[in-house]
């Protein structure tokens, strides 16, 4: 009995020493690991936040690209509506001549002379130089005078340095008036040199 009390705190203190040893163990493992995964796990961090940055670096490229190609599309544009906005003024913006008369009155040579600037700008560009005269007179007559108006129009721009191979004229007389009524005020807009853009 008195060995089986012995074999038994024996046993115990086996059990209590093993406990002990495999506790010990964990903990030691728990320790050895923990400056690992500690370590692992900054290392994940750092991943992430560069990662991150190189996000938001990206991103912010990204947005200074997009923001410089929209500035540009919008010049551009903006150019194009200049552009449009010019060649329609070249277009829209007529000589006007004197009762039975072909020769260039002050205002008309001052438009003219923004004209030239405007070819000489677009050198790719032709024109077509129509002369219109009011209703008065034969349709003969009038399409001769629709001729000496265009002409002289020509004239003005060629001696201003414009290539007169880029220049055609036109005669329609009384033929298309721009203004249908038969007045003062409907025959001075009617004599006029018209622009067209080839």
């Amino acid at each position: 009995m008195k060995f089986q009390r012995l074999g038994l705190k024996l046993g115990l203190l086996l059990l209590a020493v093993s406990f002990l040893f495999v506790f010990s163990c964990a903990k030691h493992k728990d320790a050895s690991t923990a400056p690992g995964e500690a370590s692992t796990e900054a290392a994940e961090k750092a991943r992430q936040a560069g990662e991150t940055e190189q996000e938001e670096a990206i991103s912010e490229e990204d947005i200074a690209a997009r923001e410089k190609a929209e500035a540009e599309a919008e010049k551009r544009q903006l150019q194009a509506e200049k552009e449009r906005a010019a060649r329609q003024e070249f277009v829209n913006e007529n000589v006007y001549f004197g009762f039975d008369d072909a020769s260039l009155t002050k205002k008309a040579r001052q438009i003219l002379r923004e004209k030239v600037q405007w070819l000489r700008n677009h050198p790719d560009r032709d024109v077509l130089i129509e002369g219109h005269c009011d209703e008065r007179g034969t349709k003969e007559y009038n399409m001769a005078l629709g001729q000496r108006r265009a002409q002289s129009i020509k004239n003005y721009l060629v001696n201003a340095g414009i290539d007169p191979s880029r220049l055609e004229t036109i005669s329609y007389g009384e033929e298309r008036p721009l203004d249908p009524r038969h007045n003062e005020m409907a025959w001075a807009k009617n004599r006029r040199g018209h622009f067209r853009l080839k």
